[in-house]
């Protein structure tokens, strides 16, 4: 297994490399930064708007290009997460709790630097996976039914306890019941009956994810801006925006568990189909924060908070390809349309890809890995230009903030629906923030809700009712015992800081 591994990789790397794939590459991790940076633009739209484009390109090709630019995106939206306060896709959101805090305290270079090298790490980890034990994996992903994802997002929603102080943790439950209760706004999926949508046809569907991020992170900023300009949530127009951008070896020491941490969940959650790069980021976050010493200087601006997150999310690339070229089944949205692409070639995903076009399935591996590196580079030359943004006025910055969030928010359907959502979470933001209410577990609730719903559903018609169900397989009893554990920890863990504080 280990020599044909070994000769399937070179077979690979012989039909991958060339100037003309390496140059679709470059082409699609550039435009990949960009569509990521961009609020609204999701990586998922990135891969569905260049699909067209790789219909005269060898199959190698115009994956290699689809490949580049599904890794740019992922990395290119922790770009205006940290400067903006803007996560660019959904996958960055929990990098604004560090990143942007970072930039306040004008180390907004430094945390890109660490966002860089971390997706770097997290984006080759979860590549060198998916090469070598991709089919093991996949057989993994296969044992999960809906008991064992119904009790994933009850083990993700446990991460409110560690996203929420533990002077607001009721507020941080508050919120997150919150984020639940507007999950459940739409049509039932079971049973078909519209909830809380008031007669608005707009509603049907529920409320979309990137629109309610958008009006939580970047229009509340804009409206804070507007109505304190002076405030401390503007942006400071600090001079050492630029120098040492990339960590120092000792920064680097210091986080390494973190970024290991961070790069297997990541790429465990890639590989659960159904799963994203947002659940993974949080769920990342949470366990660097439980591991830390210092739980409490998450959210102030400290690069483990921001390593954390890039790590996990970039690396959900490979594992999301891992049950999508092995059995045909996508990871996430984004690799849904990269299915599409693969199968616009010919190409059927499942275990005879492997060894009937090993030599396409193999280069289009090794591209990823080229573009991490590629990704690298050009994030590395842009350390020098992103943070001037920091330097354009409030009086300019606003106006393109609000031009960002409404567009973005329209784009994902063409709907101004959408834009009143965002409207609408943009003034529920700044209201929450004014009382001490964290976001982070509205967003959380949000994302889980529905999977969490479904797979309550679906289990509960499974067992004909019978809660057993999820108690006698064993991984969804594995994963209650986690999520009661996540809890207890957690909860120690703040009432020991409140003894410390106390005896200090």
């Amino acid at each position: 297994m280990g020599i044909n591994l070994l000769q399937n990789i070179a077979l690979g790397v012989v039909s991958f490399f060339s100037l003309t794939n390496l140059l679709l590459i470059g082409i699609g991790t550039f435009c990949g930064i960009i569509i990521g940076a961009m609020p609204g633009l999701s990586t998922t739209m990135g891969i569905a708007l260049f699909v067209p484009f790789t219909f005269s390109l060898s199959p190698i090709a115009g994956l290699a290009m689809l490949g580049g630019l599904y890794n740019g995106s992922v990395y290119g939206g922790s770009i205006s997460a940290i400067l903006l306060r803007t996560p660019g896709t959904a996958a960055s959101c929990a990098t604004v709790f560090d990143g942007y805090p970072m930039t306040q305290k004008g180390q907004g270079a430094k945390a890109l630097g660490i966002a860089l090298v971390s997706s770097f790490i997290g984006g080759i980890f979860g590549a060198v996976i998916l090469l070598s034990l991709a089919p093991p994996l996949a057989s993994f992903a296969l044992s999960f039914g809906p008991p064992e994802y119904f009790m994933v997002a009850v083990l993700g929603l446990t991460i409110i306890i560690s996203l929420s102080d533990d002077k607001s943790l009721i507020k941080g439950f508050l919120a997150g019941a919150f984020g639940l209760l507007i999950a459940t706004v739409g049509f039932d999926t079971i049973e078909g009956f519209p909830r809380f949508t008031f007669g608005n046809v707009g509603l049907y569907d529920g409320v979309s994810l990137v629109p309610a991020l958008i009006g939580l992170f970047s229009f509340s900023q804009a409206l804070r801006l507007c109505l304190k300009p002076d405030s401390k949530n503007a942006v400071p127009a600090k001079s050492n925006l630029i120098g040492n951008a990339l960590p120092s070896w000792t920064e680097l020491h210091s986080i390494r568990k973190t970024l290991l941490r961070s790069s297997i969940i990541g790429t465990i959650v890639g590989i659960l189909p159904g799963a994203g790069a947002d659940i993974a980021s949080f769920v990342s976050y949470s366990e660097a924060k439980r591991k830390s010493d210092r739980p409490e200087t998450f959210g102030t601006g400290i690069i483990e908070g921001v390593a954390a997150s890039e790590a996990s999310n970039n690396a959900v690339v490979g594992g999301s390809l891992v049950p999508l070229l092995t059995l045909g089944i996508p990871g996430n949205s984004a690799s849904a349309v990269l299915l599409g692409g693969l199968l616009i070639h010919g190409l059927n995903p499942g275990p005879m890809l492997f060894t009937g076009r090993p030599d396409v399935v193999y280069g289009f591996i090794m591209s990823l890995l080229v573009a991490n590196v590629i990704m690298f580079v050009m994030g590395l030359a842009g350390l020098k230009i992103f943070p001037q943004v920091l330097r354009v006025p409030n009086k300019i910055l606003v106006p393109l903030i609000i031009v960002f969030s409404v567009a973005g928010s329209y784009a994902i359907q063409n709907s101004f629906m959408d834009v009143s959502l965002m409207l609408v979470f943009g003034v529920i933001g700044v209201v929450l923030e004014h009382f001490n209410f964290p976001l982070a577990p509205i967003v959380l609730g949000i994302i889980l809700g529905p999977i969490a719903e479904d797979a309550l559903w679906q289990s509960l018609i499974i067992s004909n009712g019978s809660y057993a169900i999820f108690f006698t397989r064993p991984i969804s009893l594995v994963l209650f015992v986690l999520s009661v554990a996540s809890i207890l920890y957690a909860l120690f863990n703040k009432y020991k800081q409140q003894l410390l504080r106390r005896n200090a």
